[in-house]
């Protein structure tokens, strides 16, 4: 199957006990209108998604621990063969916690780090003391031999904190390193005006391709930043060198940029299947529809995987097949998830003999 399905990250709570400024489900402590589903349901969709693949299932939020059951439903996915992992923000990670994510099987688990300080990090995270939640999660992470990632969110207010952070995660010993480009759905929607200039943008992917040509300990990624993969074909034929880059055995496997309803999709809380985590347009429902049904047959999905129906730049750039455009973005910034992505500078070369 050319568009199998690889990595699905699943929100099983929208409660949190942060409210960070960029938070694409908008969580909030305590959860009204959005209650969780039960464990018994819980079970159900991952006896559908398991009867069709075994994808990488990331339980995500809100904040997973905050859900009682979190690591029964860890251990009935890995006993149904799915490579279960864990996002957390790291402020509840404890021992006993890291003793129950080896003996549910998870097999890594994400943290989140948006700053290389206190002062940075808190602010962004709304929330006094999330600094040192997270480095002494990584601490117990590394105490206990439970192998964890560092996702780094980016907006204005921390751009240049990029290269302390990818050194922290470093130093805190991170299997890996994810810069995530923000993309304003759900409350980041509010800080609109920090996004990343289109230009800042082309300079820092410019930056994260050198940084990960001398990167050997530790795996390097930028994400939501699809036309890093233009950047990399244009600057290793400009070096006249392949570049070859290194991959995570518990990632989506997709070797290009815009993964949406391609190899990646998000299942929130009230059970609707997204193309992407930062995508709020349903291709479908979990509680109606089967999860092979909604991958296979619906007509959002369709559109996202043909290529030939992308407009403006992206419709007909040469590195559409490698890049794809952020389709999120052009979602969250024109309304149209087919238009071009709307922060890249580069200029396709039929755009410009059409010009000349």
């Amino acid at each position: 199957m050319e568009f199998a399905p690889k990595w699905i990250a699943w929100e099983i709570t929208r409660r949190c006990n942060l409210r960070c400024v960029h938070c694409r489900s908008s969580s909030e402590t305590v959860v009204k209108e959005h209650p969780d589903f039960s464990t018994k349901e819980a079970f159900r969709i991952l006896d559908d998604i398991s009867s069709y693949v075994k994808p990488v299932v990331v339980l995500s939020g809100g904040e997973p621990l905050l859900r009682n059951d979190v690591f029964d439903i860890a251990k009935y996915g890995t006993d149904k063969g799915l490579r279960m992992c864990l996002a957390t923000n790291g402020t509840l990670v404890t021992d006993e916690i890291c003793r129950k994510i080896k003996d549910s099987g998870i097999r890594i688990v994400s943290l989140s780090l948006d700053g290389s300080t206190e002062k940075v990090h808190d602010d962004f995270r709304n929330e006094k003391g999330a600094f040192k939640g997270t480095l002494n999660a990584a601490k117990l992470f590394k105490k206990n031999g439970i192998e964890f990632i560092i996702n780094s969110s980016f907006t204005k207010r921390n751009q240049e904190e990029m290269p302390k952070i990818y050194r922290l995660a470093k130093e805190l010993g991170a299997t890996a390193w994810y810069m995530f480009m923000i993309v304003p759905t759900g409350r980041g929607k509010e800080i609109m005006n920090e996004l990343i200039s289109k230009e800042d943008y082309e300079d820092i992917l410019n930056w994260h391709y050198q940084m990960e040509k001398d990167e050997h300990d530790m795996l390097v990624r930028p994400t939501c930043a699809p036309h890093y993969y233009r950047i990399v074909l244009q600057q290793s034929k400009k070096e006249g060198v392949k570049f070859e880059r290194r991959s995570l055995k518990f990632s989506t496997g997709g070797s290009k940029g815009c993964l949406a309803g391609q190899l990646i999709c998000l299942i929130d809380v009230d059970g609707n299947v997204l193309p992407c985590s930062y995508f709020p347009k349903p291709a479908g429902t979990i509680k109606r529809q089967s999860f092979k049904d909604i991958w296979e047959n619906s007509q959002l999905f369709r559109k996202l995987r043909d290529f030939k129906k992308y407009k403006g730049k992206c419709g007909v750039c040469e590195f559409v097949k490698v890049c794809g455009g952020c389709r999120a973005r052009a979602y969250a910034v024109s309304g149209d998830y087919l238009e071009e992505e709307p922060f890249c500078t580069y200029i396709p070369r039929k755009m410009e003999v059409e010009v000349k």
